[in-house]
């Protein structure tokens, strides 16, 4: 079953898990074939980082109340007419090289390379995703046409498919026939344009592994030739 990759999106979630490696990884350091300057990056990135973090929120913070004063101080209004509290930064963290995830990401790919590292270990250190659930079920494609040079241009969400299969009426009396399946999410329509204006009619539906699943999506029109 795929999994979602490791590294948290935020900036607070990375935080945690360096001060989780930074916690549980000495304890396999043996194992894992690390050397003390391994841990003792990590550890000193797990507190610059932290403390840059916290202390940030206590600028922004102060900042805020800072330019309410100042507009309140410039346009009048009620409040007091004493200066904003300047927050006190905690005592700060020894500064580190700057590039604090690429290292984490290169210690993980390290750790994960070891010979003695299985998935029991990256779970204990947080550093395997999540799985990944794929209702394909209920997946439904949403279709977006728009016409470039003049034929028609479908576009359509990927989402977790792999590709997506194309049907189309022409308005020649044959209804839906096969037009394509295709892994881009921008499928042109060559088609000889017809002399007069009618409308074609499309309608797709996903695939995963060569095979449908979910549900077809609405018909999307659009007017071709003339």
């Amino acid at each position: 079953m795929p999994k979602n990759y490791y590294l948290p999106n935020d900036d607070a979630g990375r935080a945690a898990l360096l001060e989780h490696l930074a916690a549980h990884l000495p304890a396999l350091a043996n194992t894992l074939e690390l050397g003390e300057s391994h841990i003792k990056q990590l550890e000193a990135d797990a507190a610059s980082f932290s403390y840059t973090l916290s202390s940030l929120e206590s600028v922004q913070a102060t900042a805020k109340r800072w330019t309410a004063y100042k507009n309140l101080q410039r346009d009048g209004g009620e409040g007091t007419a004493a200066y904003p509290h300047v927050a006190n930064l905690p005592p700060a963290a020894p500064a580190v090289p700057h590039g604090i995830i690429p290292r984490l990401t290169s210690l993980v790919a390290r750790i994960k390379a070891a010979k003695n590292y299985s998935d029991d270990i990256g779970r204990e250190l947080n550093i395997i995703g999540a799985a990944q659930i794929v209702d394909t079920d209920g997946a439904k494609p949403i279709l977006d046409i728009s016409k470039k040079a003049g034929q028609p241009s479908i576009q359509w969400p990927k989402g977790d498919a792999d590709a997506i299969e194309i049907w189309v009426d022409r308005s020649d009396e044959k209804g839906f026939g096969f037009l394509t399946i295709a892994n881009s999410t921008r499928v042109p329509d060559n088609a000889p344009l017809p002399a007069t204006p009618v409308t074609w009619q499309y309608k797709a539906i996903y695939r995963v592994k060569d095979n449908r699943v979910g549900e077809w999506s609405d018909v999307v029109s659009i007017t071709a030739g003339g």
